[in-house]
This record gives C-alpha cells, sequence and structure tokens, in this order.
C-alpha cells in the first residue's frame, strides 16, 4: 500500500479496517525490520503532526534460502489476504503444466520480475500484484 505514496499509520489502518494503535504498532515493527521508512513529517487536517511511511522494497529482496518455509507462509497469507480484500472475481489467474527444466523457468521469470520491479513509478498506470508459484506439477 506504501509502495506509490507514503501512508500515515491513521491511512493505513482506514485501509486495512483496524485499529489505529494496533496498526502503529505494526508500523513500527516494520520500520524497526527495514520494510517501511518513516518520511519527514506533515501537518493533518487539524494541525497535527502526522508521520507517513514509505516501503523500502526491502521485501522484494528478501532472501528465503535461510527460512523459506516461513517467508514462503508470509508471503502465501499475504496474497490469500489480498484476494479475500478485493474479491477472487477481480483476480486473472492461470495454470499450466509444462515440460521445463525449472531452474531456467526460475531464471526467466526472475528477470522478467526484476526488470518489472526496476520500473519507475508512473502515477498514471495502474499498479498490479503478481503473486507466482512454481511447483512439481505430477
Amino acid at each position: 500500500m506504501t509502495f506509490d505514496r507514503p501512508l500515515t499509520n491513521k491511512e493505513l489502518a482506514q485501509r486495512l479496517g483496524k485499529d489505529p494503535a494496533t496498526t502503529l504498532h505494526h508500523v513500527r515493527k516494520l520500520v524497526a525490520a527495514g520494510f517501511l521508512e518513516a518520511m519527514p513529517p506533515r501537518a493533518g487536517n487539524r494541525g497535527a503532526k502526522e508521520i507517513p511511511y514509505r516501503s523500502t522494497g526491502l521485501s522484494w529482496q528478501l532472501d528465503n534460502s535461510e527460512n523459506m518455509v516461513a517467508v514462503g507462509e508470509a508471503m502465501l497469507h499475504a496474497f490469500l489476504g489480498e484476494v479475500a480484500d478485493i474479491g477472487l472475481e477481480n483476480v486473472d489467474q492461470s495454470r499450466l503444466v509444462v515440460t521445463v527444466d525449472p531452474e531456467e523457468l526460475k531464471q526467466r521469470l526472475a528477470s522478467l520480475l526484476d526488470e518489472l520491479a526496476a520500473q519507475p513509478v508512473r502515477p498514471e498506470v495502474p499498479r498490479v500484484a503478481i503473486y507466482l508459484a512454481v511447483y512439481p506439477g505430477d
């Protein structure tokens, strides 16, 4: 949610349908872990100081080699939560079993995803999320 534009804790809580205090607890943990960064404070509606938070992009660079199951589980749960929020009717799905060298496929897909991730943010272009799983098709 904070990739394109920084959001305050209050804005995040509203979008998530959560209590701001609970959200702030998680925001602070994400800041401490390096997934979010605090931007310069700004004045809110009534002049109160608000701190917007922006994604650092760290999640794209996660090394899941040491804790592959935990990272994979977190990604799967994030995907399922996002689908639950937007509704399955808004998800364009495909499934295909192919004969291909798995390492070659992973390398080609990683190259495409790296290319997409490196593109500059263009506010006029809609954002899409991609969840990709490669697994044995037998």
